[in-house]
């Protein structure tokens, strides 16, 4: 257990060579991402580097659970592999740490010990067939027997799908005969047992993240009473401190492959040469650059704030303003940069054992999955004008200029944001409010991190970028767009019929 005690640096240092190893010696990633699933004998070569030990606790024999060492694994991974990245965000952010907050202590030493000396990986079921983001009106129901619950349902489209050893389950329990709770439960499953095994119907054909099965889940199983996770208050609000905390953990993700995107475009960019130049000569490509550049900022700033708020200590329920604005907008950033990095590859990029082609179809479902970022974008609006609205106060500048998290942020972008709300917004004027005050609250991140004393060029830089994509933004929420889908084609809607 030596690497437990190792300090971080050297930590994630010995990490960083045994994957740089694994997948640029002894085996190819760009030949691994091709496959399903990644050979067991190289993941028991990761897994044996204790990457997940950053989140168990001290006294359970862990590294402690700093936000600070999660993000730099998360962020670690994602540099050589987004999926495998994404492995480890599932099992720090929607297992070990609710086990670790809200799990009966009974429960957790045998659990962290599996994950520290059995190479043990856990998930979290929420999402139904029937009910995605609409998790509230889930199905899947439990009731209380002489062993502790039963738990019957449907769950898909949840990662490593019958590759987990357990999962946090959540349902609601029947209240009365064919009725249940308007509150969540969270139950943890040990797959291993007999009455806990879950069986999966069907694994999915994913487009992308080859590495991590997902598929659908048929449950049918009994866990003991003390497998019921004891929430604060109530479960709706466990379930979104869970969520929140997760969404917080995405700048991890996003650092490392957003960090990759950018050095290997501007290496690409420095040994291309067209006429009697390197792509570097040409504006166009600056500004592309530039744009990498900016994420890359926009993403550290992100893990530094987050390293502050979202430990295990915090209680982030009510956190929605910040942790969907951390989301949703460093998901944007993530396919941005993958697509600014395949298009200044030309056609090699296009290539799925190019890391860019790559990248985009592995970054893609981070704007879809724990909330689609419209959804997220809706959200973050509807938080601000309800503020707004008890504030009697439509000016959006007037209002982000006294609001704690935006004070600092809305002063460089004032002109952009001094524009009043009308008294209603449809839903599509909510998303892009919403996508304007999510980058206004990245970009106090970044003036946060620039106090830190991050490389001033770099957050220059960031700032007009930041400052030129909202004006953009405004510029669209201002716009007239009351365009509706037209179900009715005519044959005057087939040019063929018009042309001479």
């Amino acid at each position: 257990m030596q690497l437990i005690n190792a300090p971080f640096p050297d930590f994630i240092k010995n990490f960083e060579q045994t994957l740089k190893h694994l997948f640029h010696t002894k085996e190819d990633i760009n030949q691994l991402s091709l496959n399903r699933g990644l050979p067991p004998a190289i993941m028991s070569e990761i897994m044996a580097q204790l990457p997940l030990s950053v989140a168990i606790p001290q006294s359970y024999g862990g590294r402690g659970s700093i936000v600070k060492e999660c993000l730099g694994i998360l962020a670690a991974a994602s540099y050589e592999s987004l999926p495998l990245s994404l492995i480890f965000g599932i099992n720090i952010a929607l297992f070990l740490e609710p086990v670790s907050k809200y799990a009966e202590e009974t429960v957790k030493k045998e659990i962290f010990d599996r994950f520290l000396h059995a190479q043990n990986m856990g998930g979290l079921m929420i999402t139904e067939p029937n009910y995605g983001s609409d998790a509230l009106n889930m199905k899947t129901v439990n009731r209380p027997s002489e062993a502790g619950y039963k738990i019957k349902g449907q769950k898909h489209w949840q990662g490593l799908t019958g590759m987990a050893d357990y999962w946090l389950i959540a349902c609601r329990k029947e209240s009365s005969p064919g009725e249940l709770s308007r509150d969540i439960d969270f139950f943890i499953c040990d797959a291993s047992q007999e009455k806990q095994r879950i069986i999966v119907e069907e694994y999915y054909d994913n487009l992308g993240l080859y590495m991590i099965p997902y598929g659908l889940n048929q449950l049918d199983v009994e866990v003991p009473a003390y497998f019921k996770l004891q929430p604060k208050t109530t479960g709706i609000k466990m379930m979104l401190d869970i969520l929140h905390r997760s969404r917080m953990q995405f700048p991890g993700m996003g650092m490392g492959f957003i960090q990759r995107m950018m050095e290997e475009a501007i290496a690409h960019c420095q040994t291309r040469i067209v006429g009697t130049a390197n792509l570097l000569a040409l504006d166009q490509v600056q500004f592309q650059l530039t744009r990498i550049q900016a994420a890359f900022t926009i993403c550290s700033a992100m893990c530094a704030r987050s390293s502050e708020i979202s430990g295990v200590n915090h209680d982030l329920a009510t956190e929605g303003l910040e942790a969907n604005s951390m989301k949703a907008v460093v998901t944007d950033l993530m396919q941005e940069s993958s697509q600014i990095l395949v298009q200044l590859s030309g056609a090699n990029g296009y290539r799925i054992r190019h890391i860019g082609g790559r990248g985009i179809i592995d970054s893609r479902p981070f704007q879809i999955f724990e909330g689609s970022n419209e959804m997220l974008y809706s959200q973050i609006a509807e938080i601000i004008t309800r503020l707004m609205k008890k504030q009697k106060q439509r000016q959006v500048f007037a209002f982000l200029k006294d609001f704690e998290l935006t004070a600092a942020a809305c002063l460089p972008v004032k002109q952009e944001l001094s524009f009043s709300l009308p008294e209603s917004l449809p839903q599509r004027k909510m998303v892009d409010l919403g996508k304007i005050l999510g980058r206004v609250v990245a970009l106090g991140y970044v003036l946060q991190l620039e106090e830190k004393g991050f490389q001033k060029d770099l957050i220059a830089n960031c700032i007009i970028a930041v400052r030129q994509e909202i004006a953009g933004l405004v510029s669209g929420f201002n716009a007239d767009n009351t365009t509706t889908v037209v179900t009715d084609l005519t044959a005057k809607s087939f040019w063929l019929n018009l042309a001479d």
